[in-house]
């Protein structure tokens, strides 16, 4: 370790040097780490690809299970919510069937991960919307999402942010395929690539916070599939609210106790 001198101070690396600052003062040192192309090749880095190959694959269904919410997650997300995904994904990966580093992602067999997921967590939705409803349902081809809720009374069942004098709420559903190793690719691929990330979105109309909501809510996402989707797909669909407040008239979304959750796979 060394001490730099003189009025300009770098920092970064060059030739082999990293420059940098440690408690106020500008030091330098030897860049460390190994190189590249050993951890590719070396026997002695085995693990260590093996690790480095699930990790990135399962960023990389992370961001396609994402895109399944893409329309309606930046309402809903709290923070840190990729980090949260990607450490589902590598424990969806960890009981994969395979050899480690090309063990497979496989949802349906493994879909209690998953099921349960909240989007934000400081706003759970049990905290927020707590109204008798039964679990969206799928009809026989696994295309159809349909979610009922009773009539209820808002006073009792919403815990609602202040300032709101509306909500609607919500159903998600979106397709997230298995993914198995290709070797040829060296990579992860999804095994049904057509249906992968295909979604829906369903609002309720907006309803008045206060008393009744004055009959049954149903919403339904139609994927558009004409034919049952096979088992080596999910079918991932998340319920929530969304709060507004109304302004002469019109109504504006608040950023506060948005909620959405994922309530079941089939």
């Amino acid at each position: 370790m060394a001490k730099q001198k003189g009025f300009i101070r770098i920092k970064g690396s060059i030739g082999g040097l990293t420059f940098y600052e440690q408690k106020g003062k500008s030091l330098i040192r030897e860049t460390g780490g190994v190189d590249k192309k050993r951890i590719e090749s070396d026997p002695a880095f085995k693990r260590t690809r093996e690790n480095m190959s699930e990790f990135g694959a399962s960023a990389t269904i992370g961001k396609a299970f994402r895109m399944g919410f893409a329309s309606i997650i930046k309402t809903m997300a709290g923070t840190n919510i990729v980090g949260r995904i990607v450490k589902i994904m590598k424990q969806v990966n960890s009981v994969g069937s395979g050899l480690r580093g090309q063990r497979n992602f496989e949802f349906l067999p493994n879909k209690v991960l998953l099921e349960g997921f909240e989007f934000n967590l400081t706003a759970p939705l049990d905290a927020i919307f707590y109204a008798p409803y039964d679990a969206p349902s799928l009809d026989t081809n696994r295309s159809i999402a349909t979610w009922k809720i009773p009539d209820f009374n808002t006073d009792n069942f919403i815990n609602a942010p202040e300032g709101a004098t509306h909500f609607r709420l919500v159903l998600n559903t979106t397709v997230l395929s298995d993914y198995k190793y290709d070797i040829t690719l060296k990579a992860f691929k999804p095994v049904n690539e057509d249906e992968n990330e295909t979604n829906g979105l369903a609002f309720s109309g907006d309803i008045r916070l206060g008393g009744l909501v004055g009959g049954t809510t149903t919403l339904t996402v139609d994927l558009g599939f004409g034919a049952v989707l096979p088992n080596s797909v999910a079918i991932i669909s998340a319920i929530g609210i969304i709060f507004y407040q109304e302004i002469n008239g019109n109504l504006y979304e608040l950023a506060s106790d948005n909620a959405m959750r994922i309530d079941v796979i089939g």
